[in-house]
């Protein structure tokens, strides 16, 4: 899977022209700037590993909760091999028999010291009831060792099993789907994605504000922001002020996050911020004209 978050930060230019191209100066005059609205992140849904699609539980527009099950691929091999590693893992016919050789290999060693103390058998004989004891032990070591291996070798092959299964990193929308039950999923970042998800609570609201307004705005301030289509006016905090301008136009980045619980808002819409921080900055002549030029083609 791919994340891509469109910060500001990282693309400056791209969202300061956007944002510029539908500036409004009389409405910068009042206080009001132009924004967007985007998803909080977007998130493309790929296979870790090659294999054929079995199920694409979900659809264009269907909202998804983190962790719920997306893409099954088809997996009959690997559930084999989890089913073998299960057993291996559950054998213990090599430990029996190795316990019961060593509990043998001890009474033996038991009743020759015995024979040993009224020196009616040689040494010889006890060191070798001795080293057979020893030899019980290690193999005893060895199949218990033998079993935490296959413990470990059906832990893996889960792994791989839960790899056929992809769910949901996060709690959205589905944008896209661009491949069908049948289709076959390549791992790797060229093949198409299989799914497109972006996360809309909270939103991102990009702007972009003259240099008269930097400094004026902090982290953890608020503006109104109304969406384009009569979809009512709702509270969004700074969380990120660039401290980078963009040459060309003269004006800085700001981004918002608004919470969007109900999913009422969309995602992609041009909106109007106001800032009670800016009221008497948006007064200013000067910042007025250089927004007129910044918006000008």
């Amino acid at each position: 899977m791919r994340r891509n978050r469109k910060f500001i930060s990282a693309q400056t230019g791209i969202c300061l022209v956007a944002v510029i191209a539908t500036s409004a100066p009389v409405a910068a005059s009042q206080g009001v700037f132009e924004c967007l609205i985007s998803p909080y992140q977007t998130v493309e849904v790929r296979s870790p590993t090659d294999g054929l699609l079995d199920k694409i539980l979900v659809k264009r527009g269907d909202r998804v909760e983190e962790g719920q099950t997306l893409v099954v691929l088809e997996s009959s091999v690997e559930k084999s091999a989890v089913k073998i590693a299960k057993y291996r893992a559950q054998m213990n016919g090599r430990i029996q028999s190795s316990k019961s050789r060593l509990e043998l290999a001890k009474k033996n060693l038991s009743r020759i010291e015995v024979l040993l103390q009224k020196n009616m058998i040689s040494a010889q004989i006890a060191d070798e009831a001795d080293a057979q004891m020893r030899i019980a032990e290690a193999e005893l070591h060895d199949a218990l060792e033998n079993q935490e291996l296959a413990k470990y070798d059906y832990l893996h092959a889960v792994d791989l099993l839960n790899q056929r299964t992809l769910r949901s990193p996060l709690a959205g929308v589905v944008v896209d789907r661009m491949l069908n039950p049948g289709d076959l999923a390549e791992s790797g970042t060229g093949p198409r994605p299989i799914l497109k998800l972006a996360q809309i609570d909270p939103l991102l609201v990009e702007v972009a504000l003259p240099l008269e307004a930097y400094g004026k705005l902090q982290v953890g301030m608020t503006g109104t922001v109304t969406p384009e289509g009569g979809l009512g006016s709702h509270a969004a905090s700074v969380t990120i002020v660039d401290s980078v301008f963009d040459a060309a136009s003269g004006m800085f980045g700001v981004r918002l996050e608004i919470l969007n619980q109900n999913g009422l808002i969309p995602g992609g819409v041009r909106c109007q911020v106001v800032f009670p921080a800016l009221q008497a900055v948006a007064a200013n002549p000067q910042m007025h004209e250089r927004t007129v030029q910044s918006a000008s083609p």
